[in-house]
């Protein structure tokens, strides 16, 4: 029972961790007026915000580090597996995408991209969702949670396939794509981004498992959101 309520208290503190340090991040980010360079507030907001969250985890990291030997992946590892896993990802998730733009287009469900097209809004997104979506995020989900998960969640499933603290660190990354305030209590969630956060999630700690490093995943996660919003983009360029 012990082990069991070890695990628990662990886990709990950790989730805490990881969904308060991006709320946290919002609100330095807050402090901010991005009028002058981002007036439609379509990168800039969300770069700080994603810079300072990276930053956090990264200073947690080296703290750690210096009391305790972890390996956090900050190498390039297992090189042959790593490629072949960005490939394969690519293709498959690159396929996928364009078969759902296309389904949500004829069903008359697509939702457009949210900024004018100007070249200010359509860079600045996608230099952000190159440069620092997948590598901020992959820190702390992957590289962090992973890590700091494994200390006490051993174990696999599924015939030895996926690890729990695989699916821990992919749930509590679904959960952080959830929205939510205190006064008055409200949450704030596309279910299907909830779902897909959680399974793009298993494949990319599947990957920083097998291959020993973060960098794999980073670009896994940078590729995905390049894909998605650069088919969104034009899309709408040639729907509106």
């Amino acid at each position: 029972m012990n082990k069991t309520l070890q695990k628990f208290f662990w886990t709990l503190i950790l989730t805490v961790l990881l969904l308060a340090v991006p709320r946290l991040s919002g609100a330095i980010a807050d402090q901010f007026n991005y009028q002058a360079i981002d007036p439609d507030g379509s990168y800039a907001w969300i770069s700080v915000h994603h810079i300072v969250q990276a930053l956090i985890f990264i200073f947690m990291i080296a703290a750690i580090t210096k009391h305790k030997a972890l390996d956090f992946g900050f190498k390039w590892g297992n090189k042959e597996v790593g490629r072949k896993y960005v490939l394969n990802f690519t293709l498959i998730f690159g396929a996928g995408s364009l078969v759902s733009h296309m389904i949500v287009i004829l069903t008359g469900s697509f939702q457009a991209f949210p900024y004018p097209f100007t070249a200010t809004n359509i860079f600045g997104q996608m230099g952000f969702q190159l440069l620092l979506s997948g590598p901020s995020e992959e820190l702390i989900f992957r590289a962090f949670a992973i890590t700091m998960l494994a200390l006490v969640i051993r174990g696999r499933f599924l015939k030895e396939k996926i690890s729990y603290a695989n699916i821990i660190a992919a749930i509590i990354f679904g959960l952080a794509h959830v929205g939510f305030s205190f006064d008055p209590f409200t949450l704030n969630y596309n279910f299907f981004q909830v779902i897909l956060s959680i399974i793009l999630g298993i494949f990319y700690g599947d990957c920083y498992e097998k291959t020993g490093s973060v960098f794999y995943p980073m670009m896994m996660h940078s590729i995905s959101n390049i894909v998605m919003v650069g088919l969104t983009i034009i899309a709408s360029f040639f729907l509106i």
